[in-house]
C-alpha cells in the first residue's frame, strides 16, 4: 500500500497577486519557500518526494527533498493543475469584466479542461507514482485543481486549498482511499525580511 500526501504548492508570485494560473509556470515567491520549508519541519519525514512539472510545485518539493534528506523530486506531468485557458493570468475582476457572469453562473472559457479529463489524467498519475512508491510514504507536491478533483471524486466534503495544505490517500492494488486532511501551516506566522533585504 503506498501512502501519499497531496499537498498544495507554496505562495506562486501570481497568488500573491491573485491572478488565475492554471498551466501558466509563474515561479514562488520568497514566501512561497518560507512555506515549503515550514510545511517541511512539520510533516512527518516520508520516503519520496514527488512533483507535478510546473516550477511553482518543482521547486516546493525540491526545498520539503532537501529538508527531509530525500532523493530529487520525481516529476510528475500527469499532476499539472488544470487547463484554465483565457482564465489563465486573469484576476476575478479581470475576468468579470472579459467573460461577464461567467463565474457567477458556473462557466468557463472554450478549451477549458473538463472535470472527466482532468481527473483521468490525475488518477493515471496517481496510480502509476503508486506503483513506484510502493510500500513507502510519498509527499506529492501538486495543485489546488487537482486535490479538489481528487477529494470530489473520492466523496470528500469540499474545503479550501490553502497553500501547502492537502490531503492523505492511500493506493492498494489499484484502489484509493481518502486519509486525513492536513494544515501544516495553521498557527505559523512566516515573517520575511524587508524587500531591500532579498
Amino acid at each position: 500500500m503506498a501512502s501519499l500526501l497531496l499537498i498544495r504548492h507554496g505562495q506562486s508570485e501570481w497568488n500573491a497577486l491573485r491572478r488565475w494560473q492554471g498551466q501558466a509556470d509563474p515561479p514562488l515567491s520568497e514566501l512561497g519557500r518560507q512555506q515549503a520549508a515550514a510545511a517541511a519541519a512539520r510533516i512527518d519525514p516520508v520516503d519520496v518526494v514527488a512533483a507535478s512539472t510546473l516550477q511553482r510545485s518543482r521547486v516546493s518539493a525540491e526545498i520539503i527533498a532537501e529538508i527531509m534528506d530525500c532523493d530529487p523530486p520525481i516529476p510528475m506531468p500527469e499532476l499539472i493543475e488544470r487547463d484554465v485557458r483565457e482564465f489563465s493570468g486573469l484576476t476575478r475582476e479581470q475576468i468579470e469584466k472579459q467573460f461577464p457572469g461567467f463565474l457567477e453562473n458556473g462557466r468557463r472559457p472554450p478549451g477549458w479542461e473538463q472535470d472527466d479529463a482532468l481527473l483521468d489524467r490525475v488518477l493515471a498519475g496517481l496510480k502509476r507514482l503508486a506503483d513506484l512508491v510502493g510500500g513507502r510514504t510519498a509527499v506529492v507536491v501538486t495543485h489546488g485543481g487537482v486535490i479538489y478533483s481528487l477529494e470530489d471524486h473520492l466523496g470528500c466534503p469540499p474545503e479550501r486549498v490553502t497553500n501547502m495544505s492537502g490531503r492523505w490517500v492511500t493506493v492498494a492494488n489499484g484502489q484509493m482511499e481518502a486519509g486525513e486532511r492536513v494544515h501544516p501551516l495553521d498557527k505559523v506566522d512566516i515573517q520575511l525580511p524587508p524587500a531591500d533585504l532579498l
